[in-house]
């Protein structure tokens, strides 16, 4: 009799919930749980106001068109337990039903709530659309846009505003003397160069006062605890890295005073061993380091392997974080495509070489095992 193939549950299928799904699914009965019916990406959220349709085609993908998830079943719903006695997932459905997913390992990769692009909402492919569409009208309907934040979400939205309606009168805003402060300084020094390219209005040592909610695009003017005369824009976009793990559903002995999910250098949940011992975490949900960087450091693949390791009774593979962030900024740009190297260097994708070698090739091919056209 052949030996049964232990229960993977992927709790979470973004960025890096979905390519630890593909991974485990080659040898493994994978179950993935979402909220989304397909990929919806936390990545590039400049371009995703700027030019929806652009980012759509790369970043917001159904799951039917990946053939890596052929043999990965696939439940939309709410996480909204977790009994760790019986191994059991309780998820609510979007007809309101429960049901509770057996598992032999689990992988917790939930990720974050972060503005108005990454939010946890159970959503249909066409309130998904109808979300990114809004963003983007609100935007294009604006005479002036500021951009209140110092991170990649923050000046990679003031770039590709700017871009894409030169006429607009664009500012960005942040706390620090620069912006951008977890990536190398040089990654500022280049970019900054882009967003006077742009004429982009850069403002630094603006802190703001946060309003109630930074989930949306907001009108008001802008007030800052630094002493300032408060900034008028007919859009204010909120990018200010206020994240909330999406933990809800989790004991609350599996969290850190954040909410986040505690876990050791192999990325095994701390605790119990003989109750966490099957239990991971990975992404921007992981408490992996100050920055959290598992997400962007390709830990996909790493946790895969520990959760076969650990079915297997195997040794386990240690994590390292980087110390500072690295990867894209701005996005694809009119030249290509920069990314950064964790010295702060930059490579260059040209723009001919997009949607002839990086997207086919090196993307869809390479790392998500192949993506079916539309």
């Amino acid at each position: 009799m052949a030996e049964r193939r232990r229960r993977v549950v992927v709790a979470g299928l973004g960025d890096t919930g979905l390519l630890t799904a593909i991974h485990l699914a080659r040898h493994h009965d994978v179950v993935g749980v979402s909220v989304k019916p397909g990929l919806v990406s936390g990545q590039e959220v400049g371009t995703r106001i700027a030019r929806p349709d652009a980012w759509s085609r790369d970043y917001w993908i159904p799951f039917d068109r990946f053939r890596g998830l052929d043999d990965v079943r696939i439940v939309q719903g709410r996480l909204s337990g977790l009994d760790l006695t019986s191994r059991k997932v309780i998820v609510r459905r979007t007809d309101d039903s429960v049901v509770a997913e057996d598992y032999d390992a689990l992988v917790i990769s939930t990720g974050v709530r972060n503005g108005f692009w990454r939010r946890p909402d159970l959503q249909s492919a066409g309130e998904v659309d109808t979300g990114l569409r809004a963003v983007h009208d609100r935007l294009a309907g604006s005479a002036s846009v500021a951009v209140i934040g110092g991170g990649a979400a923050a000046v990679s939205s003031a770039v590709n505003i700017a871009a894409v309606w030169p006429r607009k009168r664009v500012d960005l805003y942040f706390p620090g003397d620069r912006a951008l402060p977890a990536h190398h300084s040089r990654v500022w020094e280049h970019v900054r160069r882009r967003l006077d390219d742009a004429g982009v209005g850069i403002h630094p040592c603006h802190r703001a006062v946060l309003p109630s909610s930074v989930d949306g695009i907001t009108g008001d003017p802008v007030e800052w605890t630094t002493g300032q005369s408060p900034a008028n824009a007919e859009a204010v976009v909120w990018a200010v890295g206020k994240v909330t793990p999406n933990t809800e559903w989790l004991p609350g002995g599996m969290l850190d005073d954040r909410g986040f999910v505690r876990v050791a250098d192999d990325l095994r949940v701390v605790g119990d061993e003989g109750i966490f011992a099957e239990i991971f975490a990975v992404g921007d949900v992981a408490a992996t380091d100050p920055l959290r960087n598992s997400a962007r450091n390709r830990a996909d693949r790493l946790v895969a392997h520990n959760v076969a390791a650990s079915l297997r009774g195997d040794r386990l593979r240690t994590y390292r974080a980087r110390h500072r962030r690295w990867g894209s900024v701005l996005g694809v740009q009119h030249d290509g495509l920069e990314i950064f190297a964790p010295n702060g260097r930059p490579f260059r994708f040209p723009a001919w070489s997009i949607e002839s070698v990086l997207q086919p090739w090196i993307v869809r091919r390479g790392i998500y095992h192949g993506i079916r056209k539309r």
